[in-house]
C-alpha cells in the first residue's frame, strides 16, 4: 500500500539533476562570465537560472550548449563530493564574483550551517546537497534535449533581477524523450486555448489576468459541469450556500491564512472602516461561521456545507496559463463537520465517489500521494499525528496504494491528492482530500454529544473534481476539443440546404429544443458544402441536412461526428439516442495513445 518517496531511489532524478551541473559547466566554458544560482532537476528535466549579463542567448545558441553538453558527456567525468566550512565557501564565491552562490550560502549561514558540500565534475565545481551519477556515462547519448529559454526572476521575486533560464529535457533512454516530445507535439495540438479560441468556448485578454472570460459556449460546458457537481460530486446531503466574498482580516487571522497563505491573497485597506479586507481565497472559514450560526448536536452530523462559488488567488504572472493556472477559480468544495466515528466512512465513501466520477471522463487514476505535515504546520505534532493515521487507514482500507509525499500537507492538516492520467499520458492532480483538526478549535466549533457534553468536531475539506477551470481546461485537452454530447455546446446541428427549407429546420428545432437538446440551425446564405465544414470543425455531435428529400420524409438523415456518411432514423428514435446519452452522460472515449496507460 504505502511507498515512501525517496529521491535517491528515482535514477532518473538523479540524472536530471546531474545534467543541470553539465549545462552550468557546458555555460561557463562558453560564457565564462555568466553568473550561475541555482540548477534543479524538475518533472521530465531540469533547469538552470542564469545571469548572462549583457549577452543575449537564443535559439541557435542553445544548440551549441548541447553540443557543449554532449562532447563533456563523452569525456566520462566523474562526479566527486566534497565539504567545505561554510565561511571559506562564503569568501571563494565572493571572489569568483558568483553574487547568487554567495547570497545563498549567506542564507545557509543564517540558519546554522556550518558545513557545506560541492561537488565536482571535469573542472567545473558546484554548490550543491546532491545526489549525483557517479560518472557521466551513466547518461545515455539522445536521452536528454535543451528545450527552451524563458525569464526567471532571481528566487522567484518580481523586485529582483531577471535572469535567463535554461530549460532541459532527461529520460533514462532515447526512446523515453521521443515519446515524450511526441506526446507533448500531441498536447500542442490540443492545447485547451488554441482549441477554445477555435470553438468559441472561452477568451483571455491583459485587462484581467489570469481571470478567464466564459463566452456563450464556454459558459454551457461550466453550467453542465455545476450540474454534473450537483449530482455525483455532491449528491444527497450536501447543504449549499453562498457566503461571502470580502472579509474582515481579523477571520483570516483566526484560520490562519493571514500568517500562513497571506502572500497568495489579494488584499485591501478599506479606509472609511480602517480595516485590512481579504477577497476569501478559499471558502473553509465562511463555513466555519455558517457551522457556528447554529445549536449543533452530534444528530446534526455529518454535516456537508457546499459552496461553488468564485475564490481569488493572487497567483505569480508567470505561471499563469490559460484555465489550469488562473487567479479566479470556482470548485465543487464541501466541508464535512464530522464525529470522530464517522470519519473513515466519510473518506470510503469520497473515495468511491472519487473512482466512479473519473471513470465517467475515462481519465486513469495515476497515483495516490498523502502529504504529511509541513515545517509551517499549525496545531500540535500529536493530533496531526492521529490526523494522518486516519487518512492512512482510510486508504488502505480502500485497497489504494498510495505514496507519502513527506512535508506537503496543507497548514491546517494531511491531505489525500489524487493524479489522473489524460488521453495523451500526462499527468494532473485534480481531488483532494483534506483532514482538519485545527480550524474548528481556532474558531471554536462545538456540538453536544449524546451525554450532553461540548465535543469539537473534525472537518474534511473536499473537492473531487477540484478547480472547475482547471478540470475543464484538462478535459477539453483529453477530448481533443471532441466534447461528449452531454458537454457539447450545441448537441444537433441543423444545416438547410436553401431559404425554402428553414421553416422546417425551426420546426424540427422546436421539437428537439422541447426535449431538452441543444439545438443550433445554419441559415446562412452560404454552399451546403461550406456549411457542413464548420460544423465539422466546430465538432457538433449530430449534423441534420434538411433539403427537399428531408422535408417530404418521415426520417432524419443523420450524420454521425466523425463520419462521412450518413443514416436514416425516425425523428422519435433520434430523439431518444440523443437524450439517452446525455442523460447516461455517455463520453466520447479519447484515442489512447503509446504514452498513456491502458
Amino acid at each position: 500500500m504505502k511507498q515512501e518517496i525517496k529521491k535517491e531511489e528515482l535514477g532518473v532524478e538523479v540524472k536530471r539533476h546531474s545534467l543541470s551541473h553539465i549545462l552550468a559547466y557546458a555555460v561557463k566554458e562558453m560564457y565564462p562570465e555568466a553568473k550561475l544560482s541555482i540548477g534543479p532537476s524538475i518533472e521530465n528535466g531540469f533547469y538552470y537560472d542564469i545571469d548572462f549579463g549583457e549577452v543575449k542567448i537564443n535559439e541557435t545558441n542553445l544548440k551549441e550548449i548541447e553540443k557543449k553538453m554532449a562532447y563533456l558527456i563523452k569525456q566520462n567525468l566523474k562526479f566527486e563530493r566534497n565539504e567545505s566550512p561554510i565561511n571559506e565557501a562564503i569568501k571563494k564565491e565572493k571572489a569568483a564574483d558568483e553574487i547568487y552562490k554567495e547570497e545563498l550560502l549567506a542564507d545557509l549561514k543564517a540558519k546554522g550551517e556550518i558545513i557545506v558540500s560541492y561537488y565536482t565534475v571535469g573542472k567545473f565545481t558546484d554548490l550543491c546537497r546532491g545526489p549525483h551519477v557517479t560518472n557521466t556515462n551513466q547518461i545515455k547519448p539522445g536521452s536528454y534535449k535543451l528545450d527552451k529559454l524563458a525569464g526567471a526572476y532571481w528566487r522567484g521575486d518580481e523586485k529582483n533581477k531577471m535572469l535567463t533560464r535554461i530549460y532541459g529535457l532527461a529520460f533514462d533512454t532515447k526512446e523515453e524523450l521521443a515519446d515524450y516530445l511526441k506526446m507533448m507535439a500531441e498536447a500542442e495540438k490540443r492545447d485547451h486555448r488554441k482549441l477554445g479560441k477555435e470553438l468559441d468556448l472561452i477568451m483571455l485578454h491583459e485587462y484581467a489576468p489570469g481571470i478567464p472570460f466564459f463566452l456563450p459556449k464556454g459558459f454551457i460546458i461550466l453550467n453542465e459541469l455545476i450540474k454534473f457537481v450537483r449530482e455525483y460530486s455532491y449528491g444527497e446531503g450536501y447543504n449549499e450556500v453562498r457566503t461571502p466574498q470580502l472579509y474582515n482580516a481579523e477571520l483570516w487571522k483566526i484560520s490562519g491564512h493571514w500568517d500562513h497563505y497571506q502572500e497568495d491573497m489579494f488584499i485591501l485597506h478599506h479606509a472609511e472602516d480602517d480595516c485590512d479586507l481579504g477577497i476569501k481565497p478559499m471558502n473553509c472559514p465562511g463555513h466555519m461561521l455558517v457551522f457556528k450560526n447554529s445549536t449543533r448536536s452530534y444528530r446534526d452530523l455529518p454535516l456537508r456545507i457546499a459552496e461553488t462559488t468564485t475564490l481569488y488567488r493572487n497567483e505569480k504572472s508567470g505561471t499563469l496559463q490559460g484555465l489550469t493556472r488562473v487567479r479566479s477559480i470556482s470548485q465543487d468544495d464541501t466541508h464535512i463537520f464530522a464525529r470522530p466515528d464517522q470519519i473513515l466512512g466519510e473518506i470510503a465513501t469520497l473515495l468511491e465517489k472519487i473512482k466512479n466520477i473519473y471513470a465517467i471522463f475515462n481519465l486513469k487514476i495515476d497515483e495516490i500521494h498523502l502529504s504529511t505535515r509541513p515545517e509551517n504546520f499549525m496545531g500540535e505534532k500529536a493530533v496531526w499525528d492521529k490526523a494522518e493515521d486516519n487518512l492512512k487507514t482510510a486508504l488502505n482500507n480502500a485497497g489504494l496504494n498510495y505514496k507519502i509525499n513527506e512535508g506537503d500537507g496543507a497548514f491546517y492538516g494531511p491531505k489525500i491528492d489524487v493524479k489522473v492520467k489524460d488521453a495523451i499520458g500526462r499527468q494532473w492532480q485534480l481531488a483532494t482530500i483534506q483532514l482538519d483538526f485545527q480550524l474548528p478549535k481556532r474558531f471554536e466549533l462545538v456540538y453536544t454529544d449524546q451525554n450532553g457534553e461540548k465535543i469539537t468536531p473534525i472537518v474534511i475539506h473536499r473537492a473531487l473534481l477540484g478547480s472547475m477551470e482547471r478540470f475543464m481546461g484538462v478535459i477539453i485537452e483529453h477530448y481533443s476539443g471532441i466534447m461528449p454530447v452531454w458537454l457539447s455546446p450545441v448537441q444537433v446541428k441543423i444545416v438547410s440546404v436553401a431559404e425554402t427549407h428553414i421553416p422546417h429546420c425551426k420546426k424540427l428545432a422546436s421539437e428537439l429544443k422541447a426535449a431538452g437538446i441543444r439545438v443550433e440551425i445554419d441559415e446562412a446564405s452560404e454552399t451546403v458544402g461550406n456549411k457542413i465544414r464548420k460544423a465539422v470543425n466546430e465538432k457538433v455531435p449530430y449534423m441534420l441536412v434538411i433539403g427537399d428529400k428531408e422535408v417530404n420524409s418521415p426520417l432524419l438523415n443523420v450524420r454521425d461526428r466523425g463520419s462521412v456518411e450518413t443514416r436514416e432514423i425516425a425523428t422519435t428514435d433520434f430523439i431518444k439516442e440523443v437524450s439517452d446519452k446525455i442523460k447516461n452522460h455517455e463520453f466520447a472515449r479519447p484515442k489512447l495513445t503509446k504514452t498513456s496507460l491502458n
